[in-house]
């Protein structure tokens, strides 16, 4: 999952635009004409009154109505909310799926060779030194070592065995820490400088450095390369899962994390068929990074993000990305106009701060659980992929098997979550849970076990259901924090999840010790992250807190009231 994403979050990226969203575009999708009306939608992060609107608000949009209309402004005044004009008119799946396809599809496919580059490219191979003692320098070794597989990679290029090992799970870690870097730096660089041009820089420079660590002519060179490229790829993906979040509505959102969790998962699938065909590494490399270069001139084509124009106060280009937008859908006969109000883009100086995570005792204590359990999650996720190589077996059938076991555990875990008797908590627990015993179970067997009781298969099914509850701990972690504070929490779990990343390539090397360590490391790490889970609050069905205040439960209580009370009123 990277799932990320790569997974991550968006962090303060998305902080200074809740005020404006594609919501409020979809009038122009709906069937019927649209009357000359303000359309004002509430932030995601309150709920107001309709008093109150306009003072919250900061802006309007107004879609004005050709000859022929048959509306009047009457039938069509009045002031909704985000999710209320999205459910009035709906934004058209064929803007949706656009816009996905163009930026998360495709690409996650290409991110995926890149971060799971490292398990073919750096795989150990079979190998006989014909003499008792290891040379100590390379060249000596050269002659005296006979590797029998029928591929290369950076163990057989450099010689990276025995005390030189540790060098390949290096390489690993230190594109994820690149992750992490990337993820913290181009954030406040797209705030500032703008989506399109961070992410078209670090595509750009994803791909050349891809290509600077397939022709690298030494060790130092590769793995200086792979971190620049966990830099770009991590900052990149991170940009444009923003900048696909605010290209599509709200409704499409946990839709397009899906998929995007779904096509990286295909993406490992495609790089083992390409590693089974092309056997020596460099030339497996520059093919992996190929793709880059078309879904960067493909980029060229998109539009820079309506939003974070808004927020510039750049209304004009805002608006021809709208319509832009509203043509792509067949919509030629409105003219959209936003009209920024006073306010928009003021700060408040007494918004809470990442420190009110550490200052709030729930949260205190919510805040180092789910930490604990990104961590899980990702350690077991990368370490288990990254493991593959170690498993018996066909090595580009078990890369393979890795990915596309991911492929059923998304709309497995979508089902179970929405339903009341299972929810976020117990369906995340019993993940995880499970992922840990299979995990333990996977290193009692024998090779020759059975089919159904093979290590393979069982460490399949630990993959399976960690990548689910990977795929549900964005959505619980989420609903967990209030609004004002939703940003900041996910951006501190999200750093965990990276040093998870960071120390994953070194679990597998640890079978040197003994050949069941890896399985004991992943089995405990689940096991102990399943039953924290059960610590924490269901949210499925309650309602969401909005400041820190609503978590105590006599504001919770009103909260909920509220919304019910605003739902009746509305039907």
């Amino acid at each position: 999952m990277q799932h990320v994403w790569q997974r991550g979050s968006q962090g303060a990226i998305t902080e200074r635009l809740r005020s404006f969203s594609m919501h409020d575009l979809t009038a122009i999708q709906g069937d019927e004409p649209i009357g000359q009306r303000p359309y004002q939608a509430l932030p995601e992060t309150r709920k107001k009154t309709k008093s109150s609107v306009s003072e919250s608000l900061g802006y309007r949009i107004q879609l004005e109505r050709n000859s022929g209309d048959d509306k009047t402004d009457e039938e069509m005044d009045g002031t909704h909310s985000e999710d209320e004009m999205f459910a009035q008119r709906g934004l058209r799946r064929s803007q949706s799926m656009k816009s996905v396809k163009s930026i998360k599809g495709r690409k996650e496919v290409y991110v995926a060779c890149q971060s799971m580059l490292i398990v073919l490219v750096g795989a150990v191979p079979q190998y006989h030194i014909n003499q008792e003692e290891i040379p100590a320098s390379r060249d000596e070794l050269a002659k005296h070592i006979q590797f029998t597989d029928n591929f290369t990679s950076i163990v057989t290029e450099w010689y990276l065995i025995k005390q030189e090992a540790y060098k390949v799970s290096l390489a690993s870690s230190m594109f994820f820490a690149g992750l992490l870097i990337g993820n913290i730096a181009f954030g406040p660089l797209s705030d500032k400088l703008g989506r399109k041009p961070v992410y078209l820089s670090g595509l750009f420079f994803d791909v050349i450095f891809g290509y600077v660590a397939a022709f690298a002519p030494s060790y130092e060179i590769f793995a200086t390369s792979r971190f620049i490229v966990g830099i770009t790829n991590g900052g990149m993906s991170l940009v444009s899962f923003v900048l696909t979040q605010e290209y599509v509505g709200k409704s499409f959102w946990s839709f397009t994390g899906s998929l995007t969790n779904l096509t990286f998962a295909v993406g490992i699938a495609v790089y083992a068929l390409l590693g089974y065909y092309i056997r020596q590494w460099r030339y497996l490399a520059f093919v992996s990074n190929c793709p880059g270069i078309v879904f960067f001139l493909l980029s060229l084509l998109l539009p820079e993000s309506p939003r974070w124009l808004y927020s510039q106060g750049n209304t004009v280009e805002a608006e021809r990305v709208l319509q832009y937008i509203a043509l792509g859908n067949g919509k030629e006969r409105l003219t959209i106009k936003l009209k920024p109000c006073a306010g928009t883009m003021k700060t408040d100086e007494s918004a809470p701060s990442v420190l009110s995570l550490v200052k709030h005792p729930v949260l205190r204590w919510r805040t180092v659980i789910l930490m604990y359990i990104w961590y899980v999650c990702s350690l077991v996720y990368y370490g288990l992929t990254l493991n593959a190589g170690e498993l018996g077996g066909n090595l580009y059938l078990n890369v393979a098997l890795y990915g596309l076991v991911e492929v059923p555990a998304f709309p497995l875990c979508m089902f179970f979550i929405e339903k009341p008797w299972s929810g976020r908590r117990k369906t995340m627990t019993s993940f995880l849970i499970f992922a840990g015993f299979a995990c333990i179970i996977t290193m009692l067997l024998p090779e020759n076990a059975g089919l159904f009781f093979s290590p393979t298969l069982l460490a399949l099914c630990g993959k399976m259901t960690v990548s689910a509850a990977f795929n549900i701990v964005y959505i619980y972690t989420s609903e967990l924090y209030p609004t004002v504070l939703r940003n900041a929490g996910l951006g501190v779990c999200s750093m965990t999840c990276r040093f998870g990343g960071i120390l994953a390539p070194f679990v597998p090397s640890m079978k040197s010790l003994n050949p069941s360590m890896p399985f004991v490391v992943f089995g405990i790490s689940g096991l102990s992250a399943g039953f924290l889970t059960l610590l924490l609050p269901e949210t499925v069905n309650k309602p969401i807190a909005e400041s820190i205040e609503d978590l105590q439960m006599s504001k919770y209580q009103l909260l909920k009231n509220k919304k019910v009370t605003q739902l009746e009123e509305n039907t």
